[in-house]
This record gives structure tokens, sequence and C-alpha cells, in this order.
């Protein structure tokens, strides 16, 4: 991957009502070139919109893909990816950390309300399968749209200097925690 590329990675923070999310704008060769916030309503469902307009709002031709930090931020305010890739044209991959059995059973625990519970689980049904990714010893598991399997994979591997978190996820990680702390306070 060229040094020049460069992806934007959103992870966030919570605590409350809210979360924070925070983008950071890296390039290949782990130069920081950005950062734009946001926020989202913890157990909501605007995460999709609200990470679009991070994009839209950033306003960067030069973001080759978007990384983000799992499907479901903010207890359980399910990222569709489909629509976000369509939302901000560009490829999307969601990066997870843990082999996992899914998130049905844990969605249907969280909530009281049936409506509620079906519509986070068709959203997340919707999204593609996690493939396994082995990068620097460690597996990370990736959704992508937009992107074949093997240029995801690609991508996670280019951006991952160390370790198994992509460096703008890992730098999105950091900033989401210092603004929610900063916004705490």
């Amino acid at each position: 991957m060229k040094a020049g590329v460069r992806a934007l990675g959103v992870a966030e923070s919570y605590s409350g009502e809210t979360s924070t999310l925070a983008g950071s704008v890296v390039r290949a060769s782990r130069v920081v070139d950005g950062f734009v916030f946001g926020e989202c309503t913890v157990g909501g469902s605007d995460a999709t919109d609200a990470i679009a307009g991070m994009v839209q709002r950033l306003d960067r031709e030069d973001v080759r893909y978007l990384l983000v930090s799992g499907v479901a931020p903010a207890w359980f305010n399910v990222v569709d990816l489909r629509r976000l890739e369509a939302a901000v044209d560009r490829p999307v991959l969601s990066v997870t950390y843990e082999a996992s059995p899914g998130l049905e059973g844990a969605i249907r625990e969280a909530f009281d309300d049936e409506s509620t519970v079906e519509d986070r689980l068709a959203t997340y049904r919707a999204q593609p399968e996690r493939r396994s990714v082995s990068v620097n010893g460690e597996t990370v598991y990736v959704r992508a749209v937009g992107v074949a399997d093997g240029e995801a994979a690609d991508v996670v591997r280019g951006f991952t200097p160390e370790g198994g978190r992509p460096e703008p996820l890992r730098v999105a990680r950091l900033a989401a925690r210092a603004a929610e702390s900063f916004r705490g306070t």
C-alpha cells in the first residue's frame, strides 16, 4: 500500500446518554492527518447517520477508506454498513478484535421492547459476514462493503504497523476517550 493512502477510523467512548465518536485520518505511513468528532445516542439508532455526518463535515476527498470499530457502538446502536457506504461513497470496513457467536442474543437481552429488538436485529442481520484476517500474528474480524474481501484484508494489514488494531482505529479510540473525559468534566 502506498504511504500516502489515507483512511478515516471511527471509534467511540461513552458514559451517560451520549457517546462521543472520534474520527482520525491516518496515512498508511502512520502520519495522523486530521480529526473529526461527533456523537450518537447510547442505546439509540443514530450511529449510521452520525458517522456519515462526520465524513461529510470532514470533507476530505483524499480519504480512501472508512474503518469503523465494530458495528454496535453505544450500547447496540447498530451501524448499517451498506447504508453508510452509500452515504460516504467509499469502502467501509468494520473491524472487531474477538471471536464471537454474534450479537443477536445480547441484543435480545438488552432491550425489552420487541419492536426495538426486531429493528436492531434486522439491521444487524443485513450486515456482511465477518471474515477473519491475520495481521502481525493476531486475528481481527472484518466486515467489508464496497471492496472485495482480499482488498479489505490488505487495507487492514496496510494500516496496522504492529499489534492487531489498525492505526486509524487506535488513534480514534484514544481521541474518543480523551474527548469523552473532557466532556465529562
